[in-house]
């Protein structure tokens, strides 16, 4: 096979010499626990598929262009498809127990508190005494525990498309999910942008937004109609925090979100980082927008 070729089409077969140490590794039986992002005993973002003759092809995943980050894997503890994705959790030995959702990495027990902290504290702290909160996704719980830390906060609404990441998440990070069992959080399981289509005009003070990567699905969370949608459910002066990907790989999808978002929301537009080892690049990126005025400087 041309070799450049092979990369132009972002597609290529594994070298046989790796598909031998596949075969004979003492990882084995590990790997046939488990889905193929586990080879010889090490988790990778790499997506995988069969041609037309049976072999096997990798490439990278979207939100990993020309790149790919590798966890050693001690032990899988839970493999099962939910009715929207594939759920991974797996004893890591560095980072401790990490969720996969669809072969990409969520979140790490090590690194987990980087990502949950700064995109509930960031709006929360730019608006004064936020009461009424809606979270978009975060099915582990970590950004609840996170809210249910202002005491001002009177009411965190949740909703979760998926049933099975909230369980396997009680199950298997109980330090996230401890977020669930605040009185203030109401439960929601079901589709986001069918559950804040109907949501009443100005109801919260702040909307945060843990999506997954905007692949598939999840595209919509990043549009302009969604961003619409947000906006009619935030009172004046009411902020949302977006999860907005890495400025390093993602520099356009992140353009356009700054784009969309400065169209919808007449108050304020800034983006944010924080530094999370397991994310693409080591950086995740956060959008912060106020409807009205500029968010209280922090």
């Amino acid at each position: 096979m041309d070799q450049k070729e092979n990369y132009e089409e972002g597609l290529a077969t594994i070298p046989p010499c790796c598909l031998k140490a596949r075969s004979f590794s003492p990882n084995a039986e590990l790997e046939a626990n488990c889905h193929a992002t586990v080879v010889s005993g090490w988790f990778t973002e790499l997506q995988n598929s069969s041609d037309k003759d049976g072999k096997t092809m990798y490439f990278n995943n979207p939100m990993w262009p020309g790149e790919a980050h590798s966890l050693e894997v001690k032990k899988i503890l839970f493999k099962e498809r939910s009715k929207f994705q594939e759920v991974l959790v797996f004893e890591s030995a560095t980072y401790g127990k990490v969720l996969v959702l669809d072969g990409i990495l969520q979140l790490t027990e090590r690194d987990e508190f980087a990502y949950q902290e700064m995109i509930a504290h960031l709006p929360l702290c730019s608006i004064k005494s936020p009461k009424n909160v809606l979270v978009v996704g975060g099915g582990d719980g970590g950004v609840l525990r996170d809210v249910a830390r202002h005491s001002s906060v009177e009411l965190i609404d949740i909703c979760e498309i998926d049933q099975m990441v909230i369980d396997v998440s009680k199950k298997f990070f109980p330090d996230l999910a401890v977020g669930f069992e605040d009185p203030r959080v109401c439960l929601h399981v079901e589709d986001a942008l069918e559950f804040i289509r109907h949501v009443p005009k100005g109801k919260y003070d702040a909307i945060i937004v843990d999506s997954s990567d905007p692949v598939g699905p999840a595209q919509d969370l990043v549009e302009k109609p969604f961003f619409e949608m947000i906006s009619n459910a935030l009172r004046p002066g009411g902020v949302l925090c977006n999860m907005a990907e890495s400025m390093w790989l993602h520099t356009h999808l992140i353009n356009d979100m700054i784009s969309a978002c400065r169209e919808v929301f007449k108050g304020s537009v800034h983006y944010a980082w924080a530094n999370v080892p397991t994310y693409p690049s080591g950086v995740i990126g956060f959008i912060l927008c106020s409807t009205e005025g500029p968010t209280r400087r922090l």
